[in-house]
Protein backbone atom coordinates (compact mmCIF):
# COMPACT_ATOMS: atom_id res chain seq x y z
CA UNK A 1 0.00 0.00 0.00
CA UNK A 2 1.32 3.59 -1.22
CA UNK A 3 1.17 6.21 1.57
CA UNK A 4 1.87 10.14 1.61
CA UNK A 5 2.94 11.46 4.59
CA UNK A 6 2.34 15.14 4.64
CA UNK A 7 4.56 17.91 7.12
CA UNK A 8 7.05 15.51 7.65
CA UNK A 9 9.86 16.80 9.84
CA UNK A 10 13.12 14.95 10.25
CA UNK A 11 11.31 13.45 13.65
CA UNK A 12 8.56 11.99 11.68
CA UNK A 13 10.75 10.20 9.37
CA UNK A 14 12.70 8.49 12.11
CA UNK A 15 9.89 7.25 14.57
CA UNK A 16 7.55 6.31 11.49
CA UNK A 17 10.52 4.30 9.79
CA UNK A 18 11.57 2.82 12.34
CA UNK A 19 7.83 2.04 13.31
CA UNK A 20 7.38 1.19 9.68
CA UNK A 21 9.86 -2.45 10.13
CA UNK A 22 7.10 -4.34 11.73
CA UNK A 23 4.48 -3.48 8.44
CA UNK A 24 6.47 -2.70 5.46
CA UNK A 25 4.59 -0.03 3.67
CA UNK A 26 5.78 2.12 0.98
CA UNK A 27 6.22 5.12 2.98
CA UNK A 28 7.11 8.32 1.04
CA UNK A 29 7.86 11.80 3.17
CA UNK A 30 7.04 15.09 1.41
CA UNK A 31 7.84 17.90 3.69
CA UNK A 32 5.18 20.28 2.56
CA UNK A 33 1.76 20.86 4.30
CA UNK A 34 -1.04 19.26 2.47
CA UNK A 35 -3.07 22.26 0.63
CA UNK A 36 -4.53 23.14 -2.63
CA UNK A 37 -1.35 23.66 -3.79
CA UNK A 38 0.42 20.65 -2.96
CA UNK A 39 -2.70 18.13 -2.85
CA UNK A 40 -1.51 16.75 -6.16
CA UNK A 41 1.51 14.94 -4.64
CA UNK A 42 -0.85 12.90 -3.61
CA UNK A 43 -2.01 11.22 -6.56
CA UNK A 44 -1.49 7.47 -7.00
CA UNK A 45 -1.78 7.21 -3.06
CA UNK A 46 -4.19 5.44 -1.39
CA UNK A 47 -3.51 6.77 1.89
CA UNK A 48 -2.52 10.38 3.28
CA UNK A 49 -0.51 10.59 6.82
CA UNK A 50 -1.52 14.09 7.93
CA UNK A 51 -0.74 16.31 10.65
CA UNK A 52 -2.58 19.44 12.47
CA UNK A 53 -0.72 22.03 9.98
CA UNK A 54 -2.50 20.18 7.14
CA UNK A 55 -5.96 21.39 5.34
CA UNK A 56 -8.03 18.90 4.80
CA UNK A 57 -11.10 21.31 3.30
CA UNK A 58 -14.03 20.62 0.92
CA UNK A 59 -11.71 21.49 -1.90
CA UNK A 60 -8.76 19.08 -1.10
CA UNK A 61 -10.51 16.22 0.07
CA UNK A 62 -12.40 16.66 -3.41
CA UNK A 63 -9.10 16.69 -4.92
CA UNK A 64 -8.15 13.84 -3.07
CA UNK A 65 -10.85 11.41 -4.14
CA UNK A 66 -10.95 12.23 -7.17
CA UNK A 67 -7.01 11.10 -7.49
CA UNK A 68 -8.19 7.68 -5.64
CA UNK A 69 -6.97 8.33 -1.87
CA UNK A 70 -9.30 5.96 0.05
CA UNK A 71 -7.74 6.68 3.68
CA UNK A 72 -6.85 9.92 5.94
CA UNK A 73 -4.96 9.21 9.05
CA UNK A 74 -4.15 11.13 11.13
CA UNK A 75 -1.34 11.55 13.28
CA UNK A 76 -2.44 14.09 16.23
CA UNK A 77 -5.23 13.90 18.22
CA UNK A 78 -7.13 16.92 17.37
CA UNK A 79 -9.25 16.80 14.06
CA UNK A 80 -10.68 20.42 13.43
CA UNK A 81 -8.16 20.65 10.49
CA UNK A 82 -10.86 18.41 9.03
CA UNK A 83 -13.71 19.34 7.07
CA UNK A 84 -15.60 16.42 8.33
CA UNK A 85 -19.10 16.69 6.98
CA UNK A 86 -17.14 16.93 3.57
CA UNK A 87 -14.82 13.12 4.43
CA UNK A 88 -18.25 12.16 4.64
CA UNK A 89 -19.50 13.32 1.34
CA UNK A 90 -16.71 12.22 -0.72
CA UNK A 91 -16.80 8.68 1.51
CA UNK A 92 -13.60 8.42 3.25
CA UNK A 93 -11.87 7.06 6.06
CA UNK A 94 -10.51 9.19 8.89
CA UNK A 95 -8.37 8.31 11.68
CA UNK A 96 -6.97 9.30 14.24
CA UNK A 97 -4.11 8.86 17.31
CA UNK A 98 -6.64 9.65 19.99
CA UNK A 99 -4.61 9.56 22.94
CA UNK A 100 -0.44 9.20 22.08
CA UNK A 101 0.53 10.45 25.27
CA UNK A 102 -1.94 12.71 28.11
CA UNK A 103 1.51 13.44 30.39
CA UNK A 104 3.52 14.62 27.77
CA UNK A 105 1.30 17.66 27.72
CA UNK A 106 -0.32 17.83 30.84
CA UNK A 107 3.36 17.98 32.06
CA UNK A 108 3.84 20.05 29.94
CA UNK A 109 1.60 22.97 30.63
CA UNK A 110 2.66 22.16 34.42
CA UNK A 111 6.16 23.91 33.11
CA UNK A 112 4.17 26.45 31.71
CA UNK A 113 2.92 27.62 35.22
CA UNK A 114 6.81 26.94 37.07
CA UNK A 115 8.33 29.10 34.62
CA UNK A 116 5.99 31.46 34.74
CA UNK A 117 5.22 31.83 38.24
CA UNK A 118 9.08 32.10 38.95
CA UNK A 119 10.11 33.58 36.11
CA UNK A 120 12.29 30.93 35.51
CA UNK A 121 12.68 31.93 31.51
CA UNK A 122 13.61 35.80 32.51
CA UNK A 123 16.13 34.26 34.84
CA UNK A 124 17.87 32.09 32.62
CA UNK A 125 18.70 35.14 30.17
CA UNK A 126 19.53 37.24 32.87
CA UNK A 127 22.06 34.55 34.31
CA UNK A 128 23.59 34.16 31.09
CA UNK A 129 24.19 38.11 31.26
CA UNK A 130 25.98 37.20 33.93
CA UNK A 131 22.59 39.63 36.07
CA UNK A 132 21.95 37.60 39.27
CA UNK A 133 20.00 40.62 40.17
CA UNK A 134 16.30 38.77 41.70
CA UNK A 135 14.19 42.09 41.26
CA UNK A 136 11.72 41.40 39.24
CA UNK A 137 11.63 37.83 39.45
CA UNK A 138 9.32 37.30 42.86
CA UNK A 139 6.64 33.98 42.03
CA UNK A 140 4.25 33.00 44.72
CA UNK A 141 3.81 29.34 46.44
CA UNK A 142 1.17 27.11 44.30
CA UNK A 143 0.34 25.71 47.19
CA UNK A 144 -3.09 26.61 48.75
CA UNK A 145 -4.00 28.38 44.93
CA UNK A 146 -6.95 27.89 42.77
CA UNK A 147 -6.32 26.33 39.64
CA UNK A 148 -9.32 25.91 37.03
CA UNK A 149 -9.35 23.21 34.09
CA UNK A 150 -11.28 23.05 31.51
CA UNK A 151 -11.45 19.94 29.84
CA UNK A 152 -11.08 17.28 32.18
CA UNK A 153 -10.32 14.16 29.48
CA UNK A 154 -7.44 12.06 29.41
CA UNK A 155 -4.66 14.85 29.44
CA UNK A 156 -7.19 17.27 31.82
CA UNK A 157 -6.97 14.04 34.09
CA UNK A 158 -3.48 13.91 34.16
CA UNK A 159 -2.95 17.57 34.84
CA UNK A 160 -5.23 17.41 37.67
CA UNK A 161 -3.33 14.28 39.17
CA UNK A 162 0.24 16.51 38.94
CA UNK A 163 -1.41 19.62 40.31
CA UNK A 164 -3.25 18.07 43.20
CA UNK A 165 -0.14 17.25 44.32
CA UNK A 166 1.17 20.97 45.11
CA UNK A 167 -2.04 21.02 47.05
CA UNK A 168 -4.06 23.32 45.37
CA UNK A 169 -7.67 23.76 45.67
CA UNK A 170 -9.21 22.42 42.23
CA UNK A 171 -12.28 23.15 40.38
CA UNK A 172 -12.89 21.94 36.88
CA UNK A 173 -15.56 22.15 34.08
CA UNK A 174 -16.53 19.89 31.58
CA UNK A 175 -19.93 18.60 29.98
CA UNK A 176 -18.94 15.19 30.70
CA UNK A 177 -17.81 14.43 34.45
CA UNK A 178 -14.42 12.32 34.96
CA UNK A 179 -15.03 10.28 38.23
CA UNK A 180 -11.20 10.10 38.78
CA UNK A 181 -10.93 14.12 38.94
CA UNK A 182 -13.74 14.31 41.64
CA UNK A 183 -11.96 11.40 43.30
CA UNK A 184 -8.65 13.39 44.46
CA UNK A 185 -10.96 16.62 45.42
CA UNK A 186 -11.44 18.29 41.76
CA UNK A 187 -14.93 20.11 42.40
CA UNK A 188 -17.34 20.32 38.87
CA UNK A 189 -18.77 24.26 38.47
CA UNK A 190 -20.07 26.44 35.79
CA UNK A 191 -17.75 28.35 33.58
CA UNK A 192 -18.72 31.57 35.26
CA UNK A 193 -17.65 30.14 38.72
CA UNK A 194 -14.30 28.51 37.49
CA UNK A 195 -13.24 32.05 35.81
CA UNK A 196 -14.52 34.29 39.32
CA UNK A 197 -12.43 31.81 41.65
CA UNK A 198 -9.81 30.21 39.83
CA UNK A 199 -5.47 31.84 40.32
CA UNK A 200 -4.75 29.81 37.40
CA UNK A 201 -6.73 28.41 34.52
CA UNK A 202 -5.50 25.86 32.23
CA UNK A 203 -7.32 24.89 28.63
CA UNK A 204 -7.51 20.68 28.13
CA UNK A 205 -10.76 21.00 26.15
CA UNK A 206 -10.95 20.46 21.68
CA UNK A 207 -11.46 22.95 19.70
CA UNK A 208 -15.42 23.05 18.84
CA UNK A 209 -17.58 24.88 16.86
CA UNK A 210 -18.74 25.52 20.44
CA UNK A 211 -15.19 26.22 22.47
CA UNK A 212 -13.88 28.46 19.31
CA UNK A 213 -12.53 31.53 21.47
CA UNK A 214 -14.11 30.51 24.69
CA UNK A 215 -11.67 32.55 25.47
CA UNK A 216 -12.60 36.20 24.77
CA UNK A 217 -13.02 39.45 26.42
CA UNK A 218 -16.35 38.52 28.19
CA UNK A 219 -14.84 35.82 29.82
CA UNK A 220 -11.46 37.43 31.00
CA UNK A 221 -14.03 40.29 32.32
CA UNK A 222 -15.38 37.89 34.46
CA UNK A 223 -12.06 36.26 35.77
CA UNK A 224 -9.55 37.49 38.72
CA UNK A 225 -7.79 40.61 38.18
CA UNK A 226 -3.99 38.89 37.75
CA UNK A 227 -5.36 35.64 36.67
CA UNK A 228 -2.80 33.05 34.53
CA UNK A 229 -4.37 31.65 32.05
CA UNK A 230 -2.08 28.51 29.59
CA UNK A 231 -3.25 27.21 26.82
CA UNK A 232 -1.74 23.54 25.39
CA UNK A 233 -4.46 22.64 23.61
CA UNK A 234 -5.85 24.46 20.50
CA UNK A 235 -4.91 28.24 19.74
CA UNK A 236 -8.45 28.75 18.79
CA UNK A 237 -9.95 28.38 22.06
CA UNK A 238 -8.21 31.74 22.97
CA UNK A 239 -9.12 35.32 20.97
CA UNK A 240 -5.34 36.74 20.60
CA UNK A 241 -6.70 40.34 20.41
CA UNK A 242 -8.57 39.83 23.54
CA UNK A 243 -6.12 38.42 25.04
CA UNK A 244 -3.73 41.28 24.44
CA UNK A 245 -6.14 43.67 25.84
CA UNK A 246 -6.20 41.89 29.17
CA UNK A 247 -2.62 41.94 28.93
CA UNK A 248 -2.21 45.35 28.78
CA UNK A 249 -5.03 46.15 31.01
CA UNK A 250 -3.33 44.11 34.03
CA UNK A 251 -6.69 41.89 34.51
CA UNK A 252 -4.49 38.90 32.48
CA UNK A 253 -1.02 38.54 34.75
CA UNK A 254 0.50 35.64 32.95
CA UNK A 255 0.15 34.07 29.80
CA UNK A 256 1.48 30.78 28.77
CA UNK A 257 0.55 29.45 24.76
CA UNK A 258 2.24 26.50 23.13
CA UNK A 259 -0.79 26.81 20.45
CA UNK A 260 -1.82 29.89 18.51
CA UNK A 261 -4.72 30.36 16.08
CA UNK A 262 -2.70 31.26 13.00
CA UNK A 263 0.32 29.02 13.63
CA UNK A 264 -0.02 27.67 10.32
CA UNK A 265 2.88 28.72 8.43
CA UNK A 266 4.65 29.79 11.53
CA UNK A 267 5.26 26.84 14.14
CA UNK A 268 7.51 23.79 12.96
CA UNK A 269 9.55 26.11 10.97
CA UNK A 270 13.27 28.18 11.42
CA UNK A 271 12.06 31.30 9.92
CA UNK A 272 14.45 33.38 12.57
CA UNK A 273 16.03 35.21 9.50
CA UNK A 274 12.65 36.38 8.34
CA UNK A 275 10.18 39.07 9.51
CA UNK A 276 7.32 37.66 10.80
CA UNK A 277 4.01 38.97 9.61
CA UNK A 278 1.73 38.53 11.71
CA UNK A 279 1.36 41.86 13.91
CA UNK A 280 -0.98 40.19 16.55
CA UNK A 281 1.79 37.47 17.36
CA UNK A 282 4.59 39.60 17.64
CA UNK A 283 2.89 41.67 20.20
CA UNK A 284 2.14 38.85 22.02
CA UNK A 285 5.67 38.23 22.04
CA UNK A 286 6.51 41.94 23.40
CA UNK A 287 5.30 40.86 27.06
CA UNK A 288 7.32 40.20 29.93
CA UNK A 289 4.87 38.09 31.26
CA UNK A 290 4.14 35.95 27.65
CA UNK A 291 5.53 32.41 27.63
CA UNK A 292 4.97 31.02 24.04
CA UNK A 293 6.40 27.84 22.89
CA UNK A 294 6.50 26.92 19.38
CA UNK A 295 3.35 23.15 19.57
CA UNK A 296 6.17 21.12 21.43
CA UNK A 297 4.06 20.40 24.47
CA UNK A 298 3.41 16.77 22.43
CA UNK A 299 7.39 16.33 21.94
CA UNK A 300 8.32 13.26 24.30
CA UNK A 301 10.20 10.47 23.13
CA UNK A 302 6.89 7.96 24.01
CA UNK A 303 4.53 10.19 22.46
CA UNK A 304 6.10 10.22 19.38
CA UNK A 305 6.90 6.70 19.22
CA UNK A 306 3.38 5.96 20.14
CA UNK A 307 2.46 8.33 17.34
CA UNK A 308 4.24 6.41 14.66
CA UNK A 309 2.67 3.23 15.94
CA UNK A 310 -0.63 4.05 16.54
CA UNK A 311 -0.74 5.58 12.78
CA UNK A 312 0.44 2.50 10.92
CA UNK A 313 -1.84 0.39 12.81
CA UNK A 314 -4.93 2.45 11.75
CA UNK A 315 -3.74 2.06 8.04
CA UNK A 316 -3.14 -1.94 9.38
CA UNK A 317 -6.48 -1.72 10.72
CA UNK A 318 -8.19 -0.28 7.76
CA UNK A 319 -6.91 -2.59 5.73
CA UNK A 320 -8.40 -5.05 7.01
CA UNK A 321 -11.68 -3.74 7.62
CA UNK A 322 -10.98 -3.84 11.46
CA UNK A 323 -11.14 0.15 12.49
CA UNK A 324 -12.91 0.49 15.48
CA UNK A 325 -12.20 3.18 18.05
CA UNK A 326 -10.26 4.74 16.33
CA UNK A 327 -12.71 6.03 13.18
CA UNK A 328 -14.03 9.00 13.18
CA UNK A 329 -16.52 8.93 10.50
Amino acid sequence: MKIAVFSSQSFDKRFLTLANQNYGYDLTFFEVELNPKTVALAKGFTVVVCFVTDQLNADVLHSLSEQGVKFIDLRSAGFNHVDMPAARQYGFTVARVPAYSPYAVAEFAVGLILSLNRKIHRAYERVREHNFALEGLMGFDLHGKTVGIIGTGKIGEVFCRIMHGFGVKLLGYDPVKNPNCQKIGLRYVSLDELYSQSDIISLHCPLTKETHHLINAAALEKMKTGVMLINTGRGGLTDAKALIAALKSGKLGALGIDVYEEEEGLFFHDLSSEIIQDDTFVRLQTFPNVLITGHQAFFTLEALTHIAETTLKNIQDFERGNLKETLLL
